[in-house]
């Protein structure tokens, strides 16, 4: 019996306004994670994982900082000569061409091209958060369900389910949907994973389309899944491992701390489903005669010659001797100058921390911008931004 065709369709278009200074100059999707990911290499290892060889990223904010990483899908097995990786940027020339305006008019811009490709089984998925989960399962378990649109769905902190989607459920059955409710009803959220069947899907959305405008049909739970839920054809499949949100600053620090355990919630290296990413650009890890090193993460080509402690250092990070880091994600090719501290801070690509800089503190997460020059003696607060 052959497989059911799946397609996936990764959203990476979105601002990313949320991580602030982190996606001012790149895509949401190529910030990096771990050391040496970014945070699409996620879905794109499950999609290899999961056997599923045709994958389509739809991107539109700072393209080239992501299509510089994705190259041709080759590090997720995804350069074939038939499917493999395409990408979507916005269009012109037709009716539909335009400007995303959400993940609901994202996805009727390419209606007409998804109907072509003659799926059974449509997962939509986003680009920021963490986790492993084999996407044909749930492709298959949706088809058997009968179901229009399957949800994955995840348990969150009630003080944050504010921020998604929530759903009541009744066995497997969706029996409520709110989007980002000011009053959740319940702690189980979307994980911003879909499973659509097609052609129910799309003719649906051309008529929300009809009934609200294109640029109003917005994100996938403004108008589509609440429809969907309203005629009994949600169905929801929890998700039972580690899933993270990364979509904000102190998520994003958080997530980070999560890897610094001595058993990680997933391991990146699992010999059976291992995340893939571009790599091979740096030498390896040195610490120096000075170094001190504590429950951290270092990724090739650092450098440490200071005092490093619950710490992630991505590619070509630099410690001098005398510096302090602590409880900070450092991204490629930040130098931490002698003297100077860095205190549960996130630090973007290229940032020079001038000689007895303090940045951070106790508190709320600093955050310095892409390839900032901190002066000697620059002190950044707890929660601090830089440049404002």
């Amino acid at each position: 019996m052959a497989l059911p065709r799946v397609l996936v369709l990764v959203l990476a278009g979105g601002a990313g306004g949320r991580l602030e200074l982190l996606t001012e100059r790149r895509a949401k999707p190529a910030v990096p994670f771990a050391g040496v990911y970014r945070l699409v290499d996620f879905p794109l290892s499950n999609c290899e994982h999961s056997q599923i060889a045709d994958v389509w990223v739809s991107i539109q904010q700072h393209p080239t900082s992501l299509a510089d990483h994705l190259a041709n899908g080759r590090p997720w097995d995804l350069d074939r000569t038939t499917g493999g990786l395409m990408t979507l940027p916005p269009f012109q020339g037709t009716e539909r061409g335009g400007w995303n305006t959400g993940t609901a008019n994202s996805l009727w811009r390419q209606a007409d091209l998804i109907r072509q490709h003659g799926a059974d089984a449509l997962v939509v998925v986003s680009s920021d958060a963490v986790y492993k989960l084999d996407y044909r399962e749930v492709a298959e378990a949706h088809l058997e369900s009968g179901a229009e649109v399957t949800m994955v769905t995840t348990e969150v902190a009630a003080d944050d389910a504010a921020r998604y989607g929530i759903v009541e459920v009744d066995g497997d059955r969706v029996t409520g949907y709110a989007y980002k409710p000011d009053e959740p009803a319940t702690t189980t959220a979307t994980n911003e994973v879909f499973v659509f069947s097609p052609g129910p899907t799309l003719d649906r959305l051309e008529q929300l389309q009809s009934e609200v405008g294109e640029d109003d049909l917005e994100d996938l739970g403004t108008h589509l899944l609440p429809a969907q839920t309203r005629d009994g054809l949600a169905r929801a499949y929890p998700l039972t491992g580690y899933w993270r949100d990364v979509g904000t600053v102190p998520s994003y620090w958080e997530a980070h701390r999560d890897f610094l355990s001595a058993e990680p919630p997933i391991d990146l290296d699992e010999p059976a489903w291992p995340v893939h990413t571009r790599g091979g650009r740096h030498s390896a890890a040195r610490v120096l005669d000075d170094g001190q090193i504590e429950n951290s993460l270092l990724s090739g080509g650092t450098r440490i010659s200071g005092n490093v402690r619950g710490s992630v250092l991505s590619p070509g990070v630099v410690v001098e001797v005398g510096a302090t880091v602590v409880d900070s994600v450092l991204l490629p090719g930040v130098r931490v100058r002698s003297g100077a501290t860095v205190t549960r801070a996130v630090v973007d690509d290229g940032v020079d921390v001038g000689r007895g800089c303090s940045v951070g503190g106790d508190g709320d997460i600093a955050l310095v911008g892409r390839r900032a020059e901190l002066d000697e003696g620059t002190e950044i607060p707890a929660g601090g931004r830089f440049p404002e």
